[in-house]
């Protein structure tokens, strides 16, 4: 039975809609509660996808520097947008405050990964340009994570076995770090269950690019799809934070 029925700009639609509810339950929810758990750990389904789909794309762009420079713009877009849905209110004047750098920051960093492992060839300064880019990763979404994620990928670009290796790889730490062993029998197997369903969203990414993706773009509306994932982000934040002031 062929499984490979999804392109890729359906999958991004997935990971869209995926994030959103993350960005929704961070904003709005009670943490702690089943349906902010639930939602947030679906939400970790998108950045994985990201961080692959930006290793395929940074190898069949025709402009490097473009692609750069379009992370880069949305980056700066987004940044206003990301910290009015994420900022915490600490007095009733207060409506935005600095929550870090956003996911295009992130993922143009990742970028940054990218052409030091192919245009640096040596090893120190290799080494030095990736310590650099991880430490600046750590203001913003998703840090030290998303480039190790597309350091991976870019390893095992090209091998199914390698891609498999490096989502369980990548599933196996970020449950380590959502594991918070308690001080009781019943506290330890609720963090055992916690770390394992904070993973379940990379797996399911992973087995949605390793069997459900058909290698394939949409025949029709490419430069729609292409602008509409650039533009939700910011979009989708700008919304939400707007809602969380009114609210």
């Amino acid at each position: 039975m062929n499984l490979r029925k999804l392109n890729r700009d359906e999958i991004k639609y997935i990971a869209m809609m995926t994030m959103l509810l993350n960005h929704i339950a961070n904003i709005f929810l009670e943490p702690g509660t089943l349906i902010f758990t639930l939602l947030v750990d679906i939400g970790y389904f998108t950045a994985p996808v990201m961080c692959w789909f930006l290793v395929e794309g940074y190898h069949y762009t025709r402009s490097k520097k473009r692609y750069a420079a379009r992370l880069a713009v949305f980056a700066l877009v987004s940044e206003i947008p990301f910290c009015l849905a994420f900022s915490e209110a600490y007095n009733e004047v207060e409506t935005i405050s600095f929550c870090g750098m956003n996911m295009m920051f992130t993922l143009l960093l990742c970028f940054g990964v990218l052409l030091v492992r192919e245009y640096v060839p040596e090893e120190g300064l290799k080494l030095a340009l990736y310590l650099f880019l991880f430490l600046v990763s750590t203001f913003s979404d998703w840090a030290i994570l998303a480039p190790a994620f597309t350091m991976l990928f870019a390893a095992g670009r090209g091998d199914e076995r390698k891609t498999k290796k490096a989502f369980l790889i990548g599933s196996g730490v970020f449950a380590l770090m959502n594991f918070y062993p308690g001080t009781t029998p019943g506290g330890f197997l609720y963090s055992v269950i916690y770390a394992v369903l904070s993973c379940c969203g990379i797996l399911a990414a992973g087995f949605a690019v390793l069997h459900l993706y058909n290698g394939k773009r949409a025949e029709r509306g490419r430069t729609f799809f292409k602008w509409f994932f650039y533009l939700f982000y910011p979009v989708h934040l700008l919304i939400l934070g707007i809602i969380r002031i009114i609210f």
